[in-house]
């Protein structure tokens, strides 16, 4: 699997909102252009933003296609915004579609299957991803 980091800024696809003096900044991201970011990078995965307490990425696995992650160091949550599969984390298997939302405990093996739909999965890793 390639990883594509876009660091912690907001980078090419996102847009910083406010200034220094106001604080900390919302970073705002639309999908399609995250998406044309990762497949521009031919990668399945691409970190979009990383702060202290936690990182973002968008995942996409194509029907049919087997998924090669194992477990990682972070908790995990996984917000499905398009396509069909089926998800095993542990020894519990569900299905997943659109707007499903699935929480993976830090070091419990998990992986998408049975991808019927071309997945594209929205990851929040926390602490951030290593």
């Amino acid at each position: 699997m390639k990883i594509r980091s876009m660091g912690a800024g907001a980078g090419a696809t996102g847009a910083a909102i406010g200034t220094a003096r106001d604080g900390p900044r919302m970073k705002a991201f639309r999908l399609d252009e995250l998406e044309a970011e990762r497949v521009a990078n031919d990668g399945a995965y691409l970190q979009f933003l990383r702060e202290r307490n936690m990182s973002v990425g968008l995942y996409a696995l194509n029907a049919g296609d087997a998924d090669p992650q194992g477990p990682h160091l972070q908790d995990e949550v996984y917000v499905v915004m398009s396509g069909r599969a089926s998800v095993t984390v542990g020894e519990e298997t569900t299905t997943v579609g659109r707007g499903s939302v699935v929480y993976v405990p830090a070091g419990v093996v998990h992986r998408f299957h049975h991808i019927s739909e071309d997945l594209r999965v929205l990851v929040v890793f926390s602490p951030p991803e290593s």
